[in-house]
């Protein structure tokens, strides 16, 4: 059996304002319909004897990674990082898990946050590589290069290993290269672009860690061991998965291991790593742009725009990227667009929320996006799933007016309990317990009118909750 193991704990610094710290690109649809979280799920479907997967993501992207794995159809244990510590403790973490739950699995890794164009292709090296790690080795594929890129680390392959496998022995793994160096890999024919996809047998890698990094997959087991169920996820110990030093996978095994192999991969891979990649992926019109809302451009060439609230018009452009969402719009050369690092760096520096997250922001039982806000008041559209339930809780610095949009709303009002159609209203004084519900088959929207002198979402007292938060969470 094959036993997926999906990453999906990356940050997307370099797509920002599309990607935020709490809605990281793996979990947005900038590709196509589906989210790249979706999309690593579903391009597995042809693959024979595939289990369960295991994804690991960060704990404040629970609610987000489980929902989009119900609306794809896909069930799978979901492990929570505390906090971001790198591809070996994740590897880790998966492999004890698949240990204690089957006999000796083979385990794909693969990052959430990649682009596969020819599924077939990429279907018929993964069956390659299942031979390969059934065997015992450690299998990594590498990426035919397309171009001298100077942002990827290489593979430079050894001797083929024959038997119609499609695998070499790995001589080295390079870092990141200079353009000339880079251009020499390419030459040479013997360099892959390094993936991060990884295939093998669950005890071959964990014999590896043992060897290899024995501190990290004894924390990684002490962090499992101290580990809870919470509802459908499982949180795997702070104290000592923060204890683990954040090393990748190639530096903590794969370049020291004599059990790796490289497979090539062809398949028109891309790791959508910045807004010039989205634009070489992206479908093109007749003057080479990629333009995606509500856009008006003149004398405008090679050039990525993508508007999310509002009419974006431009003119005089050659290579260029343009980026507008809700509450930030984003301009750069498309050489420069890997400095947007900076940009966000200066922006968590400043305490700005727009590095943390959007204007709508997401929550298990739906969203909510500010509208408008000044000193004393803030204006919000929320949105509740059917079914769905917010916490019973009060504000001890603002009071609260609902009014429905669309929809049937049960609300707890102190000891009352009402129910509210459109253009129906309430209002929640402060410091009164309250709770919002949707008991329809249609989503709940409401328009919320806050006022007070504080309006910050940690202003907040849980007295019950179904997805067991804190605070803010």
């Amino acid at each position: 059996m094959i036993v997926p193991v999906i990453l999906a704990g990356g940050s997307g610094t370099r797509l920002w304002p599309l990607s935020r710290a709490l809605y990281p690109k793996q979990l947005i649809d900038i590709y196509n319909n589906h989210t790249m979280l979706q999309n690593t799920l579903l391009r597995l479907g042809q693959v024979e004897g595939l289990g369960e997967p295991l994804v690991l993501c960060n704990e404040v992207h629970r609610f987000m990674a489980a929902e989009q794995l119900r609306q794809i159809g896909r069930e799978g244990q979901i492990i929570l990082e505390p906090v971001g510590r790198n591809t070996a403790p994740a590897i880790a973490l998966a492999a004890l898990r698949s240990a204690a739950m089957d006999e000796d699995p083979v385990l794909l890794v693969l990052p959430a946050d990649h682009v596969i164009a020819n599924e077939a292709e990429f279907t018929r090296i993964i069956e390659k590589g299942r031979g390969l790690a059934e065997a015992g080795n450690l299998v990594t594929f590498g990426i035919v290069p397309t171009e001298p890129a100077t942002g990827y680390g290489y593979i430079r392959q050894g001797t083929a290993l024959g038997d119609g496998s499609e695998g070499f022995s790995i001589d080295a793994f390079v870092e990141k290269p200079d353009r000339q160096t880079a251009q020499s890999y390419l030459d040479s024919g013997n360099f892959c672009w390094n993936s991060g996809m990884f295939m093998f047998k669950t005890s071959a890698i964990l014999q590896e860690l043992e060897t290899y990094a024995p501190d990290c997959l004894a924390l990684c087991r002490t962090a499992l061991g101290k580990g809870r169920r919470d509802l459908d996820f499982f949180r795997v110990d702070r104290q000592a998965f923060e204890a683990i030093s954040g090393d990748s996978i190639d530096y903590a095994v794969m370049e020291k291991t004599d059990r790796g192999v490289v497979i090539a991969l062809d398949a028109g891979w891309n790791d959508l790593g910045s807004f010039d990649a989205l634009w070489q992926t992206g479908n093109k019109d007749a003057s080479n742009n990629v333009l995606a809302g509500d856009i008006i451009v003149h004398d405008v060439t090679d050039t990525f725009i993508h508007a999310d609230h509002r009419l974006v018009t431009a003119t005089g452009l050659e290579g260029f990227v343009i980026v507008e969402t809700a509450d930030a719009v984003m301009v750069a050369p498309r050489h420069k667009v890997q400095d947007v690092k900076a940009i966000v760096r200066c922006l968590k520096e400043k305490g700005r929320e727009e590095a943390r997250t959007h204007s709508r922001v997401y929550r298990p039982w739906g969203d909510y996006e500010t509208i408008d806000a000044a000193g004393r008041y803030q204006v919000k559209r929320i949105t509740v799933k059917p079914g769905a339930k917010l916490s019973l809780q009060k504000h001890f610095h603002r009071a609260e007016h609902w009014t429905v949009v669309s929809g049937t709303a049960i609300v707890t009002k102190g000891t009352e309990e009402l129910l509210l159609r459109e253009d129906e209203s309430v209002y929640i004084q402060l410091g009164e317990v309250h709770r919002l519900e949707n008991p329809g088959k249609i989503p709940l929207e409401l328009i919320e009118v806050q006022s007070g002198p504080y309006l910050g979402e940690d202003d907040i007292v849980r007295f019950e909750d179904v997805y067991n938060r804190e605070k803010e969470d």
